[in-house]
């Protein structure tokens, strides 16, 4: 639980700063490139409406309106057929391919602006009274190299940024959740020692009872009496010893290596042991079992809590399956992933229930009445043994399917 919560901390404090990061880094690349071509696009502009353009590289050049910062263009002027008829001075220093390029692109294109990306060339024209073409055309070099540069920058910076922050979200979350995990292991240590004290007056309770239950002097009334005490103090044993398992399985899953066995355990044999065992009881409820059990199958567990899982789920199975309906438990290997399957044909649960089937003391009014005995414990703990595996458990109930807890290991 600890851990499932540090992670989630530290995912969404990860999420929100990468979202407000990656927005400011996005915000600022996109303000510097559409600075850029604003003053490409100004200096293109002033170009097309000045006829004395100073000569690019010129060493006498003042600063101008459409220079922009140093920026200066170059204009050409074709005729209506598309000849080039005039150039400013400073021609030489354009690819004549480029130019060509440019002009092709110029004279079939319906805008009046855009640009060459692999020439790195920007571009904007308007049309002259006698029909022909001006075209004003700027190098974008080094804007295109300075805002790869600066994105490769701002990603590698965004990357390592992240990095960061997931290293000290995850040293904060352990700080933070510090006071819940305290209070998450005094809670299971209660529970723990709660249970283990209360194993021995019960057991205590019990044999007194069951030794005034053999006293032939006792009334009927007197009797009835005691039966009632021991039912309920066996009922108590039954939910103490549900407790433990819980704390069991907490502390396996919080970490504690040494609260369950790791031996091999023949899995197959296992469920056809306990489908085996539940025929009498599934004859009685008026159903029956189909076990379809591959063989061979074997994982790394204690045996115990596994057949406890496999027992929770059959008998679960069996009290609320249908009459003349039948129970299948399945279990199947895909390549290192086990599937124990069992399906019932009883009373379908309700989407709101199946959500909390379960939690710990969660009973639904329909199918999990307290009819059919037990404190609602169950399913929690065959949760609890299944995750102390290192698996998963998992519900479907429809009207097509019936009820279907799916347990992956």
């Amino acid at each position: 639980m600890i851990g499932t919560l540090r992670r989630k901390f530290v995912l969404i404090v990860v999420a929100l700063v990468g979202i407000v990061l990656a927005f400011m880094l996005g915000s600022s690349l996109w303000s510097t490139y559409t600075t850029q071509w604003q003053l490409i696009y100004r200096s293109l502009d002033a170009a097309l409406q000045s006829d004395d353009l100073p000569m690019i590289g010129g060493s006498t050049n003042e600063p101008s309106e459409y220079s922009s910062g140093g920026r200066l263009v170059v204009t050409v002027s074709l005729d209506e057929e598309g000849v080039l008829l005039t150039t400013n001075e400073s021609l030489s220093a354009i690819n004549q391919d480029t130019l060509s390029d440019v002009i092709e692109t110029v004279l079939a294109s319906s805008e009046t602006s855009g640009r060459i990306r692999s020439s790195h060339v920007a571009w904007e024209s308007e049309s002259l009274p006698d029909g022909g073409t001006k075209i004003a055309l700027a190098d974008t070099s080094d804007i295109d190299v300075a805002f790869q540069n600066q994105l490769i920058t701002s990603i590698v910076g965004f990357v390592c940024g992240l990095g960061l922050l997931f290293i000290a979200a995850w040293w904060l979350s352990s700080w933070i959740l510090r006071p819940v995990k305290s209070a998450w292991i005094q809670q299971r240590r209660f529970v723990a020692d709660a249970s283990h004290e209360l194993k021995t007056p019960l057991a205590v309770i019990v044999a007194n009872m069951g030794i005034l239950q053999k006293d032939k002097t006792l009334s009927e009334d007197s009797r009835s009496w005691i039966n009632s005490s021991v039912e309920a103090a066996c009922q108590m044993q039954g939910l103490v010893t549900n407790l433990l398992e819980l704390a069991r399985t907490d502390e396996t899953i919080a970490g504690d290596a040494n609260a369950k066995r790791k031996v091999d355990v023949d899995f197959s044999d296992m469920v056809q042991s306990a489908a085996l065992e539940f025929d009498a009881m599934a004859f009685e409820h008026g159903c029956s079992i189909d076990e379809k059990v591959q063989e061979g199958i074997h994982i790394t567990g204690d045996p115990d809590w596994l057949a406890r899982l496999v027992k929770i789920l059959i008998d679960n199975a069996i009290k609320y399956a249908g009459e003349k309906t039948v129970v299948t438990v399945q279990l199947t290997k895909e390549s290192n992933k086990v599937h124990l399957v069992v399906n019932d044909h009883g009373q379908v649960i309700n989407p709101e229930d199946l959500k909390h089937v379960f939690d710990r003391f969660y009973r639904s009014d329909k199918a999990r009445s307290r009819s059919t005995g037990g404190f609602g414990l169950g399913l929690a703990i065959a949760k609890g043994i299944a995750e102390s595996h290192g698996g998963s458990i998992a519900a479907q109930s429809n009207e097509a399917d019936g009820t279907t807890f799916t347990v992956t290991l």
